[in-house]
């Protein structure tokens, strides 16, 4: 079995969920459900359950196993106990293309601090080294400002405009499609 991963910034510790992590998951997506209706699709009643999470932290887990996608939770490392954000790094497509997609949210109460470029520069460099991907690509709303510059001060170049992408917020929106190469990308070992 693969080991999970854990990276650590200055101020985050970034790793995969695991059953412990169920009621911080939990209290993080309902106090900033209102926050990410916006930008998210939408979500069942049962997203914001015990239940849903239990299963929804094994089904992580055996995503990264099988190859299939990397999704962290972000904690400060001064508290390690509540969840401050998710970077999910999707649908990794092997092969010729060596590509996935990324999601991120980080909580209403901690925007404005630099949380997410950091946590995002962590996941980045991993996806790189360890997971040995060539292409990450990330979309976002054209009015989602601050999402626009993350990717772009990541590096992320703007491939395009798709118009209605994604069901968000009760119609299909249009998104703005960035990716980012790994120049010095190597084949998996």
């Amino acid at each position: 079995m693969k080991n999970r991963p854990i990276l650590e910034t200055d101020r985050l510790r970034i790793r995969l969920p695991v059953p412990e992590d169920v009621p911080a998951i939990l209290q993080f997506f309902t106090e900033n459900r209102a926050f990410f209706k916006p930008t998210d699709p939408p979500r069942p009643e049962a997203f914001y359950t015990t239940g849903y999470w239990m299963k929804r932290v094994r089904s992580i887990a055996t995503d990264y196993v099988q190859d299939k996608g990397c999704n962290f939770f972000l904690f400060e490392k001064a508290g390690n106990t509540e969840v401050v954000g998710y970077i999910n790094l999707s649908n990794f497509v092997r092969g010729a293309f060596q590509a996935c997609y990324l999601g991120y949210g980080l909580a209403e109460k901690h925007q404005g601090k630099g949380l997410m470029s950091e946590g995002l520069r962590a996941a980045i460099e991993h996806a790189w080294k360890t997971l040995r991907l060539h292409r990450i690509m990330a979309n976002y709303l054209p009015h989602n400002e601050r999402s626009a510059g993350v990717l772009k001060g990541l590096g992320f170049v703007v491939e395009g405009y798709a118009k209605d992408y994604l069901y968000i917020n009760g119609r299909w929106q249009d998104h703005v499609l960035t990716a980012l190469t790994n120049d010095r990308w190597e084949p998996p070992r």
